[in-house]
């Protein structure tokens, strides 16, 4: 369950609706960070280090930030950053554990991507951590590659040997 008090700024456009769930565009920058940090502390087993997770939610509210609402209450977002001019990187998604494998988070990905199409950006790209490292991250893999993305690379220095960073993209066009 959502601790956060209900926030609902009136300008604010709802980009999708369905009976008890919208998704919200959220400009806010105050509001960006405060969904992030509910969504994010409630997720340990994918955000357990405290400065990557400080990271997040500092960063992301100069970032496309989507957040998704049922019955009242956020309980998901999704963050689009530029990384060029023809392509963003999905940099941080997050929907509360309870909430999982309820469409939540490919509803908040195809309003996104819709978006940066419309935004004029031709590609995506998303990382997280190489199929085979981590149970929860292969569940991750497995929704990217659901949603259409392809596998780019691996980079193992990135993140270091023992989180080889998984890169996938997809193009918008």
């Amino acid at each position: 369950m959502c601790t956060m008090k209900k926030v609902t700024l009136p300008d604010e456009p709802v980009l999708e609706q369905r009976k008890d769930r919208t998704i919200e565009k959220i400009k806010d920058m105050t509001l960006k960070r405060t969904i992030a940090r509910s969504i994010l502390e409630n997720l340990h087993d994918w955000f357990e280090m405290a400065e990557s997770r400080e990271q997040y939610i500092r960063e992301c509210s100069d970032w496309m930030f989507f957040a998704i609402k049922e019955n009242g209450h956020y309980v998901g977002f999704l963050c689009l950053k530029e990384t060029g001019r023809q392509t963003v990187e999905l940099a941080v998604m997050g929907v509360l554990r309870a909430y999982h494998r309820k469409g939540l988070g490919k509803a908040l990905f195809h309003e996104a991507k819709k978006a940066a199409a419309e935004e004029g950006y031709s590609f995506m790209q998303v990382k997280t951590v190489k199929m085979g490292v981590y149970q929860d991250y292969d569940i991750t893999n497995r929704f990217y590659l659901s949603l259409g993305f392809a596998e780019f690379e691996v980079i193992e220095e990135l993140w270091g040997k023992e989180n080889p960073c998984q890169i996938y993209v997809m193009s918008l066009k």
